[in-house]
């Protein structure tokens, strides 16, 4: 955690009266590039992204797989905190069953579920493809819904 997520985290727990030992359970940006995770913390920011997918199963045996009362520092593109969000809600979805609601809530686009899908199934080959695997329409997804509990005005 750098000086500036800790002092941000920190500022939030203090006016949550949170315990001070609380952490958060992940710390990230959303996409990948930066421009990208500007322009999705801006929508995290703004209140028109309140959800996120991602690829279950590329989730590391150690890595932290989001559940509902999770506390998450979102960053911009240049790593720096702008949001706290908390989640709400998880459900596995296969991806050709991700439905109109979900990608409204995800914010991106004109938030139809055919936009979503030409956006996240380009993401999705690309994640598969790092790891040596290829994309299926039938993968798991885990669908996250959140609310904004801290936020910067804008980015």
């Amino acid at each position: 955690m750098t000086p500036e997520v800790r002092m941000y985290w920190q500022q939030f727990v203090e006016q949550q009266q949170l315990s001070p030992n609380l952490q958060p359970a992940e710390i990230y940006s959303f996409g990948n590039t930066e421009q990208m995770a500007n322009e999705l913390a801006r929508l995290v920011i703004i209140g028109k992204k309140t959800a996120t997918t991602s690829a279950i199963e590329l989730y590391e045996p150690d890595e932290h797989v989001p559940q509902v009362g999770d506390y998450n520092v979102i960053l911009d593109g240049r790593d720096r905190p702008v949001a706290i969000t908390k989640t709400i809600m998880c459900t596995i979805v296969k991806y050709d069953q991700v439905d109109a609601e979900h990608a409204f809530l995800e914010g991106e686009g004109d938030r139809t579920l055919d936009y979503w899908r030409s956006v996240h199934e380009p993401f999705f080959k690309a994640e598969y493809a790092e790891v040596g695997r290829i994309f299926e329409p039938t993968i798991d997804c885990l669908c996250e819904r959140f609310i904004v509990v801290m936020g910067k005005e804008c980015i």
